[in-house]
Formats: structure tokens, C-alpha cells, sequence
């Protein structure tokens, strides 16, 4: 039978009345919906509910699924531990997904738990739906900090293994929008806020689910969302499918988005394959970003390619600008996959006799030797954006307020702990977030005076 209906839903504890005790009606449409939803789902009387909570177990390279026949949890952290719930784990659903993830080189399975009891994620949804089905087994899922596309394979696996066992299933995707919606709200605020939750609410009532895959990290971590995630696999689990969308209810009264869409599939439909729609585009950007790049960054390509590849230096080319091979200086090599760092290694000062051995250097380092993350495979290489920062001369300073953290990069020293940070980073907006960050690089403690020194870059991309 496979998937036979999906919602999205948020999960905010006050809902629930002995919680909210009557703050709760201040989102009553919100209430109203997810009473509807839940009602459109019971209709279909799943045998399997898979839930995807951001509020599960999350591990930055790895999809929690639980394991084990169930779980109990309530709502005693937020003061009403009366309200409790038991549920039932599919464990043969559980047991072929890990099997079709392990096949599609996804990162998922059972191992990592750290706390067997439900998550408000998951209780709040379930709170709903129990009241008009209950004859259901559960498999519950966590995020992770992966690329949106792998979120969407792993939804893509949920789907084969619906449809290799037969099993009604119902998909929930729990996620409330942006937490910076209002200044006296419980976060903040922040102009992403608003724009974060119109741009996804109307992707999410058109079912454009191709977008979802589109918003930056830089975006999303900005509006402070967070169920983003939770749809795209969602959307993995509906891919090729063609679906009835409609969004029941938004609104954000305090400070938070809350948002409410059900998705009843209608059959295949395989021009909704959106995760080759998505890598087609992408791939086109790459290839004309490609086209566009420079003998710097063009360098640093090739090199991290052949090194990848075949595990050898590549021949430095004969036509290069006379600069990289005359002259001198430090360089960086940062490496970004699907909007995110991937690999970033450089030097302050020149190691090498040209800034192009330079950069090969410090590419093959930035791709293979980055201790944050593991090194680089071949299949990775037609998805990587690079760039190359060539420093100019240091300079020392005395005050903050002789930077600017969109022109100049910062180098802090303690004794023989040196950090560096690069100027104008996505998401480093202020001087003291470009200090605190390149402290805790080198190792230290926020309130430790430092000397200072500045410089300026040329950026390559």
C-alpha cells in the first residue's frame, strides 16, 4: 500500500492545554488545524507512523533511528508530567530501512541512543493523532547536520521500504519555522525570521518541494528554524508521487512560526523527482561557475581533483599570471559542499617559494588533511565549490576599532596559541563574533587578553 498521507506540523509544548493553561489559545488556529490534520490522517488508519523529530537524538553525521519495541515519555519538563504516552516501535520497518540506507551509502541506523524516552517532537504530533487513531506502530527518526539532499535520500528510502512491505504508512514531519520572529519574543528577532517562514509556508502549500532544497545554511541557521529538515525528508518520502496540498493554517503570535499542511499522494507522477530536478540545476550553476573561475581557484581545483583521483601532484601548468609564480604569500584553500565548509586549510605566512605551489599545498591539506572533517572522495568532486584567499601583510593593531570585519581578517596571539580568521564569512557579521570565533581556534578562553594583528585579502572564486 505505501505512503498514504503526510503532514507537517509543529510541535510547541504550550499547545497542549495542561501545559499551556490557557496561553494555548492564543493560537487557537493553530490548534484548529492540527486537530484537521490529524483527523486526515486517522481517515487513512495507518499501520506505521513515521514521525521525524528535530528534537530526537541529532548527531552532525548520522540519522538516529530508534531502536528497540517502544518507548515511553511525558511532559514533566514542562510541568505536566501527567500527560503521558506509550508507543510501539515497527521494528520490521525499523530493520529494512537501516538495510536500504546501509545500500544507498546513507548514515543511518539504531546505534547512538542516549535516551530512550520520547521528545516533545514527537509527543505533541502524537498527542493529536491519538485522539483519532491510535492502532499504529511508530518509527521515529532524528536529523542531522548533513546536506538537505541526504535528508531527502533517506526520505526517498522510507518510501521503498513502504512499498517493499506493503505497509500503510503515514509520514508526520515535525518542525515549528523561525524562533526570531518578534524582538520580545523568547529569541529575538532577525529580518530571516519572516522571510524564512513566508518563503517556506508558500513552497510547502504548493508542494514545490524542489525548493526546499535551495535554502542556504546561512539562511536557515539566520531565522533559527527548525523543522526544515523534517520536511525535506518528508519530501524524500514523497518523491515521485504526485500530492493534494493544503495548507490548513500560520501564524506566530509569539515569536515563533507555526505552520500546518496535509499531503494526501494521488499516485506516481515522475516528473516529480526533485532531487534530480535539484542536483540538474545545481550542476549547471557549478558548471558555470566553473567556466568563470580564475588560474587561482582553477589551481586549487585541479589539484585537490588529481590528488583525490590518483593521489599524486599535479604538473604545475606553464601559463599561469606571473604573480603566483614570482611572488610570495600565505594562502587559503576553502573547499564548501552543498553551501557548507567542507575543507579549509591555509598558511599566514608564505611556506613556499610561489604563491602557486602555495595553493597547491594548501589545497591538497584542505582536502585530505582538515581534522574536522574526513578526507574528500572522488564522487564529491563535481559538487565542491573552492575559493583561495591570497593574505596581504599583517599589521599590528591596538583596538577593535581598527577592524572591520568585511575587509579585514583578524589574527589573535597568547604566548605561542595563534588564531586567524578570515574577513567577510557568511554569518560573521560583527568585529567581537570575528574575535571570540578566532580565539577559540587557537585555543582560548574568551576573557584572555590577546595581541592583535590585521590584514587584508584577495579573494579568489
Amino acid at each position: 500500500m505505501g505512503i498514504t498521507s503526510a503532514i507537517m506540523v509543529p510541535h510547541p509544548p504550550l499547545i497542549i492545554p495542561e501545559i499551556g493553561r490557557g496561553k494555548e489559545n492564543g493560537i487557537e488556529k493553530t490548534i484548529n488545524a492540527y486537530h484537521e490534520a490529524a483527523r486526515r490522517l486517522a481517515e487513512h488508519k495507518p499501520e506505521t507512523i513515521v514521525l521525524i523529530s528535530p528534537h530526537q537524538i541529532l548527531y552532525s553525521d548520522y540519522f538516529h533511528i530508534s531502536p528497540g519495541n517502544g518507548a515511553k515519555g511525558d511532559f514533566g519538563r514542562f510541568m505536566a508530567g501527567q500527560v503521558e504516552m506509550e508507543v510501539s516501535y515497527d521494528t520490521e520497518f525499523v530493520k529494512e530501512l537501516c538495510t536500504f540506507a546501509d545500500e544507498g551509502d546513507i548514515p543511518a541506523g539504531t546505534l547512538g541512543e542516549r535516551d530512550k524516552r520520547l521528545d516533545h517532537g514527537t509527543m505533541v504530533p502524537l498527542y493529536f493523532v491519538n485522539k483519532y487513531w491510535k492502532d499504529y506502530k511508530l518509527v521515529r527518526i532524528g536529523l542531522s547536520g548533513m546536506p538537505l539532499a541526504m535528508h531527502y535520500e533517506l526520505g526517498q528510502c522510507i518510501k521503498k521500504v513502504a512499498d517493499k512491505l506493503g505497509r500503510n504508512t503515514a509520514i508526520i514531519a515535525s518542525g515549528d519555522l523561525s524562533h526570531k520572529l518578534m524582538e520580545d519574543g523568547p529569541y529575538g528577532y532577525s529580518k530571516e525570521g519572516p522571510e524564512y517562514d513566508s518563503r517556506v509556508m508558500d513552497v510547502m502549500e504548493r508542494a514545490a518541494f524542489n525548493e526546499l532544497l535551495d535554502f542556504s545554511e546561512y539562511f536557515m541557521e539566520s531565522a533559527a528554524e527548525c523543522g526544515h529538515r523534517s520536511f525535506v525528508i518528508m519530501a524524500g518520502a514523497l518523491d515521485e508521487r504526485a500530492v493534494e496540498a493544503e495548507r490548513l493554517s500560520y501564524e506566530g503570535p509569539f515569536g515563533v512560526g507555526y505552520g500546518v499542511c496535509t499531503y494526501e499522494p494521488k499516485g506516481q507522477d515522475g516528473g516529480r523527482d526533485f532531487k534530480q530536478q535539484f542536483e540538474n540545476v545545481l550542476q549547471a550553476r557549478l558548471a558555470k561557475q566553473r567556466k568563470n573561475e580564475d588560474a587561482y581557484v582553477s589551481l586549487a581545483r585541479r589539484t585537490i581533483e588529481e590528488y583525490v583521483t590518483i593521489g599524486k601532484m599535479p604538473d604545475m601548468p606553464s601559463e599561469l599570471p606571473e604573480e603566483m609564480q614570482s611572488k610570495q604569500a600565505g594562502v587559503f584553500v576553502s573547499i564548501k559542499k552543498d553551501g557548507r565548509l567542507r575543507g579549509c586549510i591555509g598558511t599566514i605566512e608564505a611556506t613556499q617559494s610561489s604563491i602557486a605551489k602555495e595553493i597547491v599545498a594548501n589545497a591538497i591539506s584542505a582536502s585530505t588533511r582538515d581534522p574536522r572533517f574526513s578526507p574528500i572522495k572522488q564522487a564529491e568532486l563535481p559538487w565542491l565549490t573552492i575559493s583561495v584567499d591570497v593574505l596581504g601583510d599583517t599589521e599590528k593593531i591596538f583596538s577593535t576599532n581598527e577592524l572591520d570585519v568585511k575587509r579585514y581578517g583578524v589574527i589573535v596571539t597568547k604566548g605561542r596559541r595563534r588564531g586567524l580568521l578570515l574577513p567577510n564569512l557568511e554569518g560573521v557579521d560583527t568585529v567581537e563574533e570575528q574575535i571570540a570565533i578566532a580565539k577559540q581556534k587557537a585555543g582560548i578562553a574568551e576573557d584572555e587578553s590577546v595581541e592583535m594583528e590585521r590584514f587584508e585579502v584577495v579573494r579568489h572564486y
